[in-house]
C-alpha cells in the first residue's frame, strides 16, 4: 500500500500493532507506581535524542546515546518487579498445564481443589472480619516464599481455622506480621513481607495493605489483609490490591488458584 511517498507493508502493520500492544501492556504494568514516572522520563529523554539526532548536534547525540545505552541497564534494575511481573503474565497466560490434555500429555496433573483449601481460609477470613481482628493471610501458588518465611516462626502446621484464629489473637506472641500458607499446611508466622512503594494507595490503606501488595508484586502468592480498624478485606493479587466482600473473596481465589 502507498500512502504519498510512504510505501507500507503489512509486515509494517504487524510491527507497529504488536509495538502498541507491548507499550499499552508495560504502561499497565508500571502504572500508578514511581517506575510509571521514572519510564515517561526516559520517554522524554529519548524523544529529545531523536530530535537531537536529526537537526545534526553530534556532540550531544554522542553525550545523549552514551547516556541512553548506561539507561537500559539501570532500567533493567529500577524496573526488576515489573519486568518479573511481565514475563509471570506471559508464561501464566501461555501455559499447556492449564489444559487438561496437554497437563496429561505433559505428565503433570491439574491442579486438586484439595491443593489450596480455601474454604478454610475464606472462614476464618469472615470470623476475623467480623471480630476486627487484623492480619494478613498469604497463599502460597508456584513461587517458592522460603525466603519470606524464614523471616518468621516456622510451624509446618495442619492448616485449620482455630489455628488461624489463634496465630491472629491480640494475645498471640505471632499475631503481628504475616501467615504463609502452603497447599493444606501454615508454614510460618510472624513473617516480614515487602512493603510496596505506590504512592497512588487509598489513605484508607495502611502497613498491613502495603504488604499485601507488596508480597504480591515480588511473587504470585495471593494475600488477603484484614483491617483491625473496620473490619474490611482487601485481597492483593498480581501487583493490584482492592477491597472487597467474603462473596468477592471466595470468586476470586477460585479463579485465581484453580483457572
Amino acid at each position: 500500500m502507498q500512502v504519498g511517498f510512504i510505501e507500507i507493508k503489512w509486515t509494517d502493520i504487524v510491527d507497529i500493532t504488536l509495538v502498541a500492544f507491548l507499550m499499552y501492556y508495560i504502561y499497565k504494568l508500571v502504572r500508578g507506581s514511581v517506575a510509571s514516572r521514572v519510564f515517561l522520563g526516559y520517554l522524554l529523554i529519548y524523544f529529545f535524542y531523536l530530535i537531537v539526532k536529526a537537526i545534526g548536534l553530534d556532540l550531544l547525540t554522542r553525550i545523549l546515546e552514551y547516556f541512553m545505552s548506561v539507561g537500559a541497564i539501570a532500567l533493567i534494575v529500577l524496573f526488576q518487579q515489573e519486568i518479573r511481573r511481565f514475563l509471570l503474565l506471559v508464561g501464566k497466560s501461555t501455559s499447556l498445564t492449564n489444559n487438561q490434555f496437554f497437563a496429561s500429555l505433559l505428565g503433570t496433573d491439574i491442579i486438586p481443589e484439595e491443593k489450596y483449601p480455601l474454604k478454610i481460609i475464606i472462614d476464618a477470613t469472615k470470623t476475623m472480619s467480623s471480630e476486627f481482628t487484623g492480619g494478613i493471610i498469604v497463599i502460597q501458588k508456584e513461587d517458592d516464599l522460603d525466603k519470606f518465611a524464614e523471616s518468621g516462626d516456622a510451624l509446618d502446621a495442619v492448616l485449620s481455622k482455630k489455628l488461624i484464629l489463634s496465630l491472629f489473637c491480640q494475645y498471640s506472641l505471632l499475631n503481628d506480621g504475616a501467615v504463609i500458607i502452603d497447599s493444606s499446611r501454615i508454614k510460618a508466622a510472624h513473617c516480614i513481607l515487602p512493603i510496596a512503594n505506590n504512592d497512588d494507595l487509598p489513605s484508607n490503606y495502611g502497613f498491613r495493605h502495603r504488604a499485601a501488595l507488596g508480597i504480591s508484586e515480588a511473587t504470585d502468592a495471593a494475600a488477603i489483609c484484614i483491617s483491625e480498624e473496620n473490619g474490611k478485606i482487601s485481597l492483593a493479587i498480581n501487583g493490584k490490591i482492592k477491597t472487597i466482600s467474603t462473596l468477592e473473596l471466595e470468586r476470586d481465589l477460585k479463579a485465581y488458584f484453580f483457572k
